[in-house]
Parts: C-alpha cells; sequence; structure tokens
C-alpha cells in the first residue's frame, strides 16, 4: 500500500522536544540578509582573493616558507585563459576530461548506491564484502594507476577505471550511512500497515537515505575530478590534467594556473548540478531544513 514520506509514528507525548521557531536562512547574528547579499558577500569574497593575489604577486612577497617571486600575476593568468580560449585543443581537453569523469562517475554511481543498498539492509552481506572494500579503500588513486595500465589495454579505460575507484568509496559508505540511519519506527509502521519489501524499500528506506545519496554523489564528483587529473598527468594525451603536466614540463606557469582554476571551476559546477539534482528530487528534505 502506498505510504507517504515523511510521517512520525510516535504519540505527542513521545515526541521529542522541537524548537517553536526556525531561524530562516537569510537570518544571521538577529540581522536579516536579503537574498542578493549574499550573492554579494560571495562575490566580494572571490574578488579579494584576486586582489590578495594581484598585491602578493606583484610585490614579491616572500614570507620565508611561501614566496610570491615566481607566481604569475592575475593579469597573466588571464592572458594565457584568453590564448587558451581560442586554441582548438580547449574542446579536445574538455571533451576528454568530461567523458572520463562521467564515465567513470556514473558507473560508480550505480555500483556505490546498490551495494550500499544491500549493504545497509543486509548483515551477512556486509560481514563479507565490507572487509576488502574497507582493505581497497585507503589506497590513494595514483597508487592504482600503474596496475590499472597493467589490468586494462587501453589507456582511456585505466583513466576511467582511476575515476571510478575515487567517486565510489564516497557514494557506497554516505549511501550505507544513510540507510543504517533510517528510523526503524518507520519501517515497523509501515509493516504494520501491511507494507511489503518493495513498498518499503520505495517508500520508506529509499527517500529516507536520499539526502546521505546525494551527498555522497557530490563528493564523489569531487573525488572523480582530483583522481581524474592525476590520472591524466600519467597516463593521458589529451584532458585537463595532461594540459596542466604539460605546461610544467615547459614551465609555462600561467598556464598551469589556468589548468588548476578549470579543474576547480568544473569539478565545483559538477558538485553543484548533483546537490541541484537531488534538491529537485528531494522536496521533502529541503522543507525540513
Amino acid at each position: 500500500m502506498a505510504l507517504s514520506y515523511p510521517f512520525d509514528t510516535a504519540e505527542d507525548g513521545d515526541r521529542q522536544d522541537e524548537p517553536p521557531w526556525r531561524l530562516p536562512a537569510s537570518f544571521s547574528f538577529g540581522i536579516f540578509f536579503p537574498q542578493w547579499l549574499h550573492y554579494g558577500l560571495r562575490l566580494a569574497s572571490v574578488v579579494a582573493c584576486v586582489l590578495l593575489w594581484q598585491w602578493a604577486s606583484s610585490t614579491h612577497l616572500n614570507l620565508g616558507l611561501i614566496t610570491f617571486q615566481n607566481v604569475p600575476s592575475p593579469k597573466e593568468v588571464m592572458q594565457a585563459a584568453w590564448n587558451l580560449a581560442q586554441s582548438p585543443k580547449l574542446l579536445a581537453h574538455l571533451g576528454a576530461s568530461l567523458y572520463r569523469v562521467f564515465a567513470g562517475f556514473i558507473v560508480a554511481a550505480l555500483a556505490g548506491i546498490v551495494l550500499g543498498m544491500l549493504i545497509g539492509r543486509v548483515r551477512w552481506l556486509a560481514d563479507i564484502l565490507m572487509p576488502p572494500l574497507e582493505l581497497l579503500r585507503p589506497i590513494p588513486a595514483v597508487a592504482w594507476i600503474p596496475l590499472a595500465i597493467l589490468m586494462f589495454p587501453s589507456s582511456e579505460i585505466s583513466m576511467i577505471y582511476i575515476t571510478f575507484i575515487g567517486a565510489l568509496f564516497p557514494i557506497l559508505l554516505n549511501t550505507i550511512h544513510g540507510v543504517e540511519g533510517v528510523d526503524p519506527r518507520l519501517i515497523a509502521s509501515a509493516r504494520s500497515l501491511g507494507s511489503g519489501r518493495r513498498s518499503i524499500f520505495s517508500e520508506v528506506i529509499l527517500p529516507a537515505a536520499a539526502p546521505g545519496i546525494v551527498t555522497g554523489l557530490s563528493i564523489g564528483m569531487g573525488t572523480a575530478w582530483f583522481c581524474l587529473v592525476t590520472a591524466e598527468m600519467i597516463a593521458g594525451q589529451f584532458g585537463i590534467g595532461y594540459y596542466t603536466w604539460a605546461s610544467y614540463t615547459i614551465q609555462n606557469y600561467a598556464d598551469i594556473i589556468v589548468g588548476m582554476l578549470l579543474i576547480g571551476a568544473m569539478g565545483m559546477g559538477s558538485s553543484a548540478l548533483i546537490k541541484k539534482l537531488g534538491n529537485a528530487l528531494m522536496p521533502w528534505y529541503l522543507l525540513q531544513r
């Protein structure tokens, strides 16, 4: 039978005390901020960082442990970015990196969510799968590169595999924690109302675990970019990571920073896209925040 989520099965006397009011998102330290001011503060923080960078590079700031004597200025980086934007290689680099990231991420998302759901609900399956997974989890992506080159005949597949490994574990662990954190009272109430396993899974467990899954997907996307760039630096011929490493080998420092900023922008944009899609699929979660 169909169940609506969320619901609470506790009696009024059993409910935990809840605050009678909730601060709006624009309320901070007794001051109400309009939405445009939030965006203005974010923009101002970026501008302040650029100005600080310009000042440090123009004055050749040297603090002993850190020096800006050889760091290119924002103007030089903007010129390098403009030159790259006019190059036909830009689309090739972006296309190669996007393909590798999303190919590995999609496979990791499917595997991580399915395994996470099963491990979170089936105890004996967790006893079997978690020990080898926990053994593999701390291994950094760069350590997988030589083995990936040996296992896969194509360097393209090996780089996708590195991306898959990087994204898998954040998605898997957050899914497991989301499933394990489902309130047992919700499941018991659904059973008492005659719901079968399929209904309980689709209408209770999955909606309750969805916020954790979306968080894992967002983290996994960022990790996928980090791992892909590492793989491209070693085994790639196209891609943002390869472009950054090639710029380093010829000591073109402005292009290095352009590559770094491209990686950051694409990673941030991809993670933001995951969050937006997750929020669109979880209207009940937004109402609770």
